[in-house]
Order: C-alpha cells, then structure tokens, then sequence
C-alpha cells in the first residue's frame, strides 16, 4: 500500500499545551541537571565517559481504573513499586493509596460493594509463586492491600466480582493457553476452572453473575497462524463446564475486549483489527443476542450506564449506545483530549474517565468538561518509569514512555513530557526533527523542537500493522524505514516514509507469511530486513536485503538459528545479526555468505539493539553495553551490568557526535567510547 500524500493527525490545543507549559495542569516540565559520572578506571580519550542525563522518563502512568463513591481508584503502569491510588473527586486530592510487593503494572481492578473491597490483579514480568491477586480492605484503606493468591496465567488481565463474593480472574502470558480462575473469600482457594479455548494466545475479559462465570479471549498478542480469534464462552458454576456462546457478528475479529453485566444483560466488545470492533448485548438467561452493532474504531472497553445509554471508551474518547434504538454516536469531548482511556464509570450522570495521560477527567453525557484532576498534582507518587525507545540529535534526547516522550535538553539539562496517544517503540532524529514509530496502530508521529508546533503524526497504515519495533534511517534514498509485527493477524510488515514529500508505503509480509520483521538496517541503498515468529514453531531468523523504493527482494538468506533475529546494523562490508539468544552472526553483504558467528549468550540473554558509531557496532543487550570489532569481529564490554529498564526490549541510538544514548537502570545515559584506547 502505498500513499502519496500523509495521514495527518494533530493532538488538541489542550495537549500541545500540556506538554510544552512550564506550568498549569498538565505541564510535567521538569529539571534534571546532567552529572558526569565515569565509568570505573576510565579516563578522558582512553575508555568510555558514562554520562547521567537522570532519569528516562518521569511521570504517573496508569493501567486501570474504578468509581467506588466519591473515589476513583487507579492502578500504576510501569513503575516501581506498583500500586493503586484513591482520588477523591470531591476534592481533587490523593485520599488513599497502597503499594504492592509484586508486579509492575496493574491492568485488573474490580470492586466488591456489599463488602467493600477492592481486587487487584498486576502484570509481572515472570512466573511463579508469587502472589498476582491483592486485596484491599476499603473499609479500612490506611491499610496495605493483601496478597490472597496467584492465578497460574503470569499476568492478570480482567477481574470480576460475582454477586455471592466469588472473584474471578484471566490473563495470560505464561506460555499455555490462558484459563478461568477463582477465587474463593470463603476458602481462599485459588481454582483453575478450565481451559476453553486452547488456541487462544490471551484472555483480557471476564464478567460474572450467580449463575455464570463468562471468559472472553482470543489473538491478542501472537496472533496468527493457528490461533484462534474472537471467542466467548459461559461457564455453569453449579454444573461446571464451558459453553460456546459466541456471537457470530464477532467471530472474525481477533478478540473478546470487553464484558460487564449492565441492566440486567452482558454487554461484549470485540477488539477491531482489519474490520472495526463490534458491541453486543446478550440474554442472561439463553445467551442469546438480544442486539449487536458495528463501533467505532478498533478499541471498545470500559463499559458503563447512564439511564437506558451504554458508554465505553474508544481510541479517539468516548462512544454512547443505546442498545435499543441502535443509536451509535461519538460524544464530542471540545478540546478535552483522553488520549487512551483507562477506566470510565458514571457519577451522578456524568462520566469519569481515568486518562493514559495521567489524569481524571468528567464530562457530562453531551461531552462537556465538568472538571479535570492532573493525578501527579494530586498527589499521586510520580516516579521514573521503564522505557520505550531512544533518539537523539539536534540539541535533544528523547525517551518514550506510555502516552508520552520526554524531551531531555543536553544543554540545560531541562526535561519535558511530550504528551502523545500510545508508545514511541523506537525513534530516529533526523535533521534535527524526531520521527517515531508508535504503538499500537498509531503510524509514524513527527517534532520539530525549533517550531513550536505540536507533535503530529504523518503517516498511517494498515492497523493490523499496529506494533513498529524498529527504526533506521536510509540516507542513500533519504526514507525512514519502520519494521513492524501484526499482533492479532501474524508475520509483519516494511514501512518507508519520506519526510520531504510526506509519501509512505507499507509492504505486508516482505519476508513470509508468517515471519515478523523485528530488526531493519540499512546500507548502500539495501535495507536488511531480520525475521522472527511470534508462534512457537514455524520458520525464523531469515534475512532479506530488500529494495525499500522498488519494494522487491534483491536476495534471502537462511540463518538457520532456531531464534528469531532480534537486531541488525552494518559496518562496511558486513552486516551484523544478533538472535533472541544471543547468537552473533556476520555476513559478508558482496557474497552474501556468513562469515563469522559467536555465542554472546553471557552478555546478550534476549532481546538487543544495535548501532554503528566511532568505527565499531555497538549493542545493547537486557545486561550489558558492548562493542563488536568490525573487523576481527571480537566483543568487548563497554558498561556492564547496564540493566537498563526498558519495557519492551532494549534500545540504544547516536547522535551527530556518535555518542551513544540508552538506559542504566532507568537513567537515561550518555556513553563517549574510544574503541582504540
């Protein structure tokens, strides 16, 4: 797919003020003063000067949220240590919170009124013992949530709360197809009800009554090949067992998004991928349809009622249905920009919606703004959270964050939050201006520091496209290059754009059907493409040199690892491929022959980034910052035990000076090396 002319979007007036003030409600301006911090026994011109520019990016981030009276609760996202805070409404200020021992992000919150508590389900970055359900006593909320027990799926995506107390839990991420779990107050026995769908790759909805338990999945994350798509199933809890009770206006989709049982009836919503998302409503006695419709957009959850109207959220705001005049409508926020909502619960026939943005924010049912709370001047424990990508260049580094990129002055050392929807996964300066490749489904999004103008996104594509992991700049063709995974749909995608003429095109699946392109670079006019598979079997670790302008392939190579390609760069004749396991392999580009491979998995376990800089390739791995020769092809640590605290996989980039800029901890650093010292 081609287009000649950009997709242009622009944030509001409201959210270019937010990001660029030095003050007001939602400016996140702060000062973080660089400190030169050398590496141990280094000195000037004879090994690498560590510089700490602070922090990555700062701010609250959220994942949740849920109206108990006159207090929304919301949980964290990405910070350390996890946890839920309590915003009186009434008051605009922080009335309760509580921290938990595990976890690093909480997508799982549901409140038990008559007993009033509320559950906590986090996200953890492995399996195991530890607990991944909490419990806190609102009756009490000076209090620490409780741990109550761990769902054996890694990460709790969806919590619900039956009328008899029962709590039920879904998730995934442990590999296995994810199930439907219990938990009893009475006992406090966590149960695994069953797996009914055993091709699903993740569940992220549950809803609950006294009679049934409902689980909605599907191909969330890994999406593809034979993984399954849409699918809602009820589950008896007096006689046990699973039935297949889903719509068949859904089953294209990829995924049951969302579930809540609404006036007496359980309303369902897909997640869109190629077609937009559908809602549903269903018959708690039969489970039949009792009315289905087309939404708008790909994202439809957080269900809520006002009088006979249903409202969720959607990827541009809010979305009022009703059900039975099959009235479908976009409410009008002004310049009220939500950006990816979080949580939306109705008080007292307004709605309240927990913002990606790291706000409150209520409006009326007719879109009117009744009131905003920024959490962090609400006192809410602002923090330094784990990262996306990285770019520098122009004066400027840059970090992305969730719902945010923040801009850090290597002059002053002044840091602001640029604010904008969804993840920058990886960026590139380019003549000074930032292009990013943003997650999920966002396209490509452009700043220029020295304009004044808002950040704006330039290029759209095909939303199955929807999750860019790697950016390089062509200068032979003068094209940024984008690779990309389909989550829902599997294999990927190539995107060019052009920032002089704002063309953009986008070839699906250049390497397979059913490869990803995780990794790009470029050289000589030739892009590099590394494939990967998000399936467990199936062909992986190919490279493809690729025509970026013609959009042909010029040639392939097998790999033969059994992991995908996590990075790619070249230097001179060769091209340098790190796998998902470390695995260094070199290939001589003229007679596109491997010449060298080595067994890095002591210094690169997993995923990697890599850039040429000061006549060498430097990467990145979850641990270590080292350096591969160009020529003899050796290996030297240049920071050890970097551990940076990236979210998705680590990230290094350069700037004019080739000085290299990428995480320590959750400090963004700047690293000068001398590869002849």
């Amino acid at each position: 797919m081609s287009s000649p002319a950009p997709a242009s979007a622009q944030l509001s007036r409201r959210t270019l003020l937010a990001s660029g003030a030095a003050a007001g409600l939602f400016a996140l301006a702060q000062i973080a003063l660089p400190s030169q911090a050398h590496a141990a026994g280094s000195r000037p011109g004879a090994g690498p000067v560590i510089t700490s520019l602070g922090p990555g990016i700062v701010q609250y981030s959220l994942m949740s949220g849920v109206l108990v009276g006159d207090v929304y609760y919301v949980g964290s996202r990405n910070l350390e240590p996890a946890g839920v805070v309590g915003i009186d409404l009434t008051t605009g200020k922080v009335a309760h919170q509580t921290t938990l021992a595990t976890g690093y992000a909480i997508q799982a919150l549901a409140v038990d009124p008559q007993r009033n508590a509320l559950y906590i389900g986090v996200l953890q970055k492995s399996g195991g013992p530890q607990a991944n359900l909490y419990r806190w006593d609102l009756s009490a909320p000076q209090l620490p949530a409780s741990p109550i027990g761990t769902i054996g799926d890694r990460d709790v995506r969806d919590l619900a709360v039956a009328p008899d107390g029962m709590l039920f839990a879904v998730g995934g991420g442990s590999g296995t197809a994810p199930a439907l779990w219990q938990w009893s107050p009475a006992t406090g026995a966590v149960t695994d009800l069953g797996t009914p769908d055993a091709t699903a790759t993740l569940a992220r909805a549950v809803a609950a009554t006294d009679s049934h338990a409902y689980f909605g999945a599907g191909s969330t994350l890994g999406g593809g090949g034979s993984t399954s798509r849409a699918s809602l199933y009820a589950y008896d809890r007096a006689q046990g067992g699973f039935t297949d009770i889903t719509p068949t206006g859904m089953l294209p989709d990829p995924s049951i998004r969302e579930l809540a049982v609404l006036h007496g009836e359980l309303v369902v919503s897909t997640a869109g991928a190629a077609e937009p998302s559908k809602l549903a409503t269903l018959s708690l006695t039969d489970h039949s349809v009792r009315a289905i419709i087309t939404s708008i957009g790909k994202t439809a959850k957080n269900f809520t009622v006002v009088g006979d109207t249903i409202h969720c959220a959607n990827e541009a705001g809010i979305l009022a249905w009703n059900p039975q005049t099959a009235d479908l409508r976009q409410l009008d926020l002004g310049l009220l920009d939500l950006g990816e909502i979080w949580g939306l619960d109705a008080r007292g026939g307004n709605l309240v919606a927990a913002s990606g943005y790291g706000f409150l924010g209520e409006v009326t049912t007719a879109g009117a703004t009744v009131q905003t709370i920024d959490l962090s001047a609400a006192g809410a424990p602002v923090s330094a959270q784990t990262c996306m990508g990285v770019a520098a260049g122009g004066g400027f580094a840059y970090v992305g964050g969730n719902g945010g990129i923040a801009r850090h002055d290597l002059a002053t050392g002044e840091v602001v939050n640029l604010l904008l929807p969804g993840e920058a996964k990886d960026a590139e300066v380019i003549g000074g201006v930032l292009y990013t490749g943003q997650y999920s489904g966002q396209g490509i999004w452009r700043y220029d520091p020295r304009s004044g103008a808002p950040i704006t996104r330039v290029a759209s594509f095909p939303s199955t496209q929807n999750r860019p992991l790697d950016t390089e700049w062509d200068a032979a063709h003068g094209l940024l290059l984008v690779a990309a995974q389909a989550d829902t749909e599997g294999g990927g995608s190539i995107w060019t754009f052009d920032p002089e003429t704002g063309a953009s095109t986008c070839t699906v699946n250049p390497i397979d059907d059913i490869q990803l392109v995780r990794a790009v670079a470029a050289a000589d006019g030739i892009a590099y493409l590394g494939g990967d598979n998000a399936q467990k079997t199936g062909p992986r670790g190919t490279i493809v040199a690729w025509d970026p302008v013609n959009r042909t392939e010029l040639w392939r190579l097998e790999t033969g690892t059994p992991n995908g390609i996590a990075s790619l760069e070249t230097h001179g004749r060769h091209l340098f491929a790190l796998t998902l396991r470390g695995t260094l392999i070199v290939v001589d580009r003229p007679t596109r022959r491997i010449v060298h491979t080595a067994d890095l998995r002591s210094i690169c376990p997993g995923f990697s980034a890599m850039k040429a800089a000061r006549g060498a390739v430097y990467a990145v791995s979850d641990t270590t910052l080292f350096r591969i020769d160009r020529r003899a092809f050796a290996t030297t640590v240049v920071v050890p035990e970097i551990n940076g605290g990236w979210y998705s996989g680590p990230h290094l980039n350069i700037d004019e000076d080739e000085a290299i800029y990428t995480l320590r901890g959750r400090d963004l650093v700047k690293v000068i090396d001398n590869p002849q010292a």
